[in-house]
């Protein structure tokens, strides 16, 4: 994987953390909203659950394509592979950006560069 594709993952990686700091502001800051007596959802909410698929059907491309790479990979030992993907599976907002500088960014920075 190149640096560029590695990026890309990484943005797509981080994306369900900020995500949900997003929503549980959102949520909050709905109560304020609502609290002036008025039983309408507000308007944005639409946008929200829209991001709110997105953002579970992008987890479970993540998930796919995580273990996928784990298995694929020679950089981790063996018996440490079953480990990881049950890590990388019930832990993966959290975990998969640990994997991800560990054993995609830093196979990368240690690689020597080519020149173009």
């Amino acid at each position: 994987m190149n640096k560029t594709k590695a990026i890309v993952l990484a943005a797509f990686t981080v994306w369900p953390v900020a995500y949900m700091a997003f929503f549980m502001a959102t949520v909050a800051s709905s109560f304020f909203i609502m609290r002036g007596g008025s039983s309408q959802m507000p308007p944005f909410f639409g946008v929200l659950i829209a991001l709110h698929f997105f953002t579970m059907a992008e987890m479970l491309g993540l998930i796919v394509f995580y273990i996928l790479h784990l298995f694929k990979t020679d950089a981790i030992a063996q018996d440490k592979k079953a480990l990881w993907a049950v890590v990388l599976f019930m832990g993966n907002a959290i975990s998969m950006p640990v994997y991800w500088y560990l054993y995609v960014w830093k196979p990368l920075r240690s690689e020597p560069s080519r020149p173009l």
